[in-house]
């Protein structure tokens, strides 16, 4: 039976992804989100720091949406649309930058730890059962207060916390390929471990580090908010989806559009990863392929 190549492959795997109307909701979804984060200074109608002399009431209160400030404006009388669109980019730079990081160490750590085993193996994953004892949100509070938060800072202790989650399911999958007929065959031909791992092992892995990957950039979109939220994430005056809740939230009866249009963001681009990273799940498990 021929096997497709990674291309054809690819290319069947987006089709079977489109014929399930949520992942293509969701799909869509991040496209749109990724192309106004591209686009911001194209759409955005105002200057994301740029504080308007009418864009407070008389009482010195943000205005609500109007046909000037579709979205209204923030306590310094800021465009808040334009702001969105703005903390748009630093989510999924964010979101991207951190869980690729945190993928490529799990991934890592969970490869060697699975396929080498004994000391190495036992020592790899101790450490990652070290770290799943901390509680991530707390230990990334701690480290992103002591390195004075700024976005590629906060990037970098969002992959630091997350990658022990793909690292135990990359090991447990590893382990069980290790063992495998395959792989003892191409052994006992003299192969090498980087040959084995590359050729039969890694391969073997690419579903399940797509799906983490699709599904990580959610946990890390929320996480990011999170800390800009609590005030360790980024920092004002750069925008971002979580300091925007962050800044104006002594407002959020006065002025609720403040907090509802920035949190809807945030819920929608986790909603969205998540609808295709369980899709993809599906499309790319072979249990599944004859149900679609």
């Amino acid at each position: 039976m021929p096997v497709a190549t990674p291309p054809v492959a690819a290319r069947n795997a987006l089709v079977r992804l489109l014929h399930r109307p949520l992942a293509a909701f969701g799909l869509a979804l991040v496209v749109l989100v990724a192309l106004a984060a591209a686009l911001a200074p194209w759409l955005a109608p105002f200057d994301p720091n740029e504080q308007f002399f009418d864009g407070l009431t008389l009482e010195g209160a943000p205005l609500a949406p109007n046909a000037t400030y579709w979205l209204g404006t923030d306590l310094l009388g800021r465009d808040l649309l334009t702001r969105i669109l703005y903390g748009a980019r630093t989510s999924l730079v964010i979101g991207v930058v951190a869980n690729g990081t945190a993928l490529a160490i799990g991934t890592l750590v969970g490869v060697l730890a699975g396929f080498y085993r004994g000391v190495l193996g036992s020592v790899l994953m101790r450490f990652t059962d070290l770290m799943m004892a901390f509680p991530a949100l707390l230990l990334a509070i701690c480290l992103a207060a002591i390195l004075h938060p700024s976005l590629w800072i906060v990037a970098m202790v969002i992959a630091f916390v997350n990658w022990v989650q793909i690292a135990r399911v990359i090991y447990t999958e590893t382990s069980t390929l290790a063992e495998r007929e395959f792989v003892q065959a191409e052994r006992s031909l003299g192969a090498g471990d980087a040959r084995i791992l590359f050729r039969h092992i890694l391969p073997h892995l690419t579903s399940t580090i797509i799906v983490w990957g699709t599904l990580g950039i959610s946990t890390t979109v929320l996480l990011e908010a999170t800390l800009s939220f609590l005030g360790v994430g980024v920092q004002p005056p750069d925008a971002s989806w979580g300091n925007i809740i962050f800044e104006n939230q002594t407002y959020f009866q006065a002025a609720p559009w403040l907090v509802f249009f920035p949190g809807a963001a945030i819920l929608l681009l986790a909603l969205a990863f998540n609808l295709v990273g369980d899709a993809l799940r599906d499309v790319l498990d072979p249990t599944e392929r004859g149900r679609d």
